[in-house]
């Protein structure tokens, strides 16, 4: 290994795996690499902790408890999407009440037949899409993969290493947008959107009481009209377990791509 420096690294050239160097050897660990491509042209600037803050005020957040510094333990999530005047995969990053860095989610496994199709126009919001939520250390923690649709939304949620969790499938496609969370067949929960924009959710558990809301934050003039990047502010009201958890912050991470992103507007 010729760079000393911990971190992912191309198992082989042209590898669409990276494997982890710790500083003296190889590990197990594995990974996609991600789909962010040269062309993009980004338009970010460095992580701004007040601009995070102003975002959960938008939202109606005030500032509560701690939490315990990872994805799975905060009380809220800040998800900002990188704003791309050039997009061919979506990015994300997920921000502390703090403005403090948890993890990101990436696009993984596209061809270079669907960028073309995604740069040219919006078809490959028919396509298939599959996305890892990575930790602050660059591990996959959640595996999301949103399969071809037509009309509803579906979208499969496993653990980093593969394990089944659950899935989030859109009930309706007229009137305020609705997301199941089911596990084995079963309802434990789901996503109620509290307009036809579908810019706030209402999250419930099995019995339909509200143990999280996500918001829409408005990103600003400029980002509206000339790119697709969208902001969200997830809110947890109580501790959840698992599946519930993973599937309530599984939705944050997702809900945008699951309602397409190419109708924008004002709301």
């Amino acid at each position: 290994m010729t760079n000393p420096q911990p971190g992912w690294y191309p198992e082989r050239p042209g590898s669409p795996v990276v494997r982890y160097w710790d500083g003296s050897r190889w590990t197990a660990q594995t990974r996609q690499a991600d789909d962010s491509s040269p062309w993009e042209l980004s338009l970010d600037g460095a992580p701004d902790p007040e601009r995070i803050r102003e975002q959960q005020r938008q939202a109606g957040v005030g500032q509560v408890g701690p939490g315990g510094g990872t994805l799975f333990t905060e009380p809220v999530l800040v998800v900002n999407q990188r704003v791309k005047l050039i997009e061919l995969a979506n990015e994300y990053a997920v921000f502390d009440q703090h403005g403090r860095q948890l993890g990101a989610v990436v696009q993984v496994g596209q061809s270079t037949l669907k960028k073309v199709m995604r740069f040219f126009g919006s078809y490959d919001q028919f396509f298939t899409h599959r996305f890892e939520v990575r930790d602050a250390h660059g591990h996959t923690v959640l595996r999301l993969t949103r399969p071809a649709k037509i009309v509803k939304s579906r979208m499969v949620v496993e653990r980093g290493d593969g394990a089944p969790l659950g899935e989030i499938r859109q009930e309706n496609a007229i009137g305020k947008i609705r997301f199941a969370f089911e596990v084995g067949g079963q309802r434990i929960g789901g996503i109620q959107a509290e307009n036809w924009r579908a810019w706030n959710f209402s999250v419930t558990d099995h019995t339909g009481a509200e143990v999280a809301r996500i918001t829409k934050t408005w990103e600003g003039l400029a980002k509206t009209m000339f790119t697709t990047a969208d902001n969200y502010v997830l809110q947890i009201h109580r501790p959840l377990a698992d599946p519930l958890l993973s599937l309530v912050v599984a939705s944050a991470l997702t809900v945008d791509t699951a309602l397409k992103q190419d109708d924008r507007g004002f709301g």
